[in-house]
């Protein structure tokens, strides 16, 4: 598997997790959390990166909790950080996700192809392929053995 481990990536909320309905909460993206799901489980920190503040941002954080993610901060570089003048408002992320990227948002089946291009997925799958002929391969001559003895 692909280790995402300590890559922070910045997600928009509204265009990008979900349909654009400002304020309201719109339609889940398709594969949205699937992916987002994926990625945490790689190890990725997710921040959630939104113009949403107040009530409005609690909902979306609400929203996404009832979905399985729960982001490593929201709107900060880090859980403890604290707002002010000398901290800048722009997150220090490896990765940024956002509707608003030149060419607009490609989906998250294309951000997945991205972040894991095909021949990294076919790889994978072939080790553990490999991995499965050598399991097999094993328990037959361990039957072979145990017959012969």
């Amino acid at each position: 598997m692909i280790e995402l481990t300590g890559i922070k990536i910045a997600v928009d909320f509204d265009g990008t997790i979900v349909e654009h309905k400002y304020p309201e909460i719109g339609k889940e993206k398709l594969f949205a959390f699937k992916t987002l799901l994926e990625l945490e489980k790689r190890g990725a920190r997710l921040i959630l990166w939104t113009f949403r503040a107040g009530r409005e941002l609690d909902e979306a954080v609400e929203f996404c909790r009832k979905n399985g993610i729960e982001f490593y901060a929201v709107n900060k570089n880090y859980p403890e950080e604290v707002p002010d003048d000398t901290v800048s408002r722009k997150i220090d992320a490896d990765i940024y996700i956002d509707d608003k990227n030149i060419g607009g948002f490609p989906g998250w089946s294309e951000i997945w192809q991205i972040l894991f291009p095909y021949e990294l997925q076919e790889k994978e799958a072939e080790k553990r392929l490999a991995s499965t002929r050598r399991n097999i391969l094993k328990r037959l001559i361990s039957m072979i053995k145990r017959t012969d003895a």
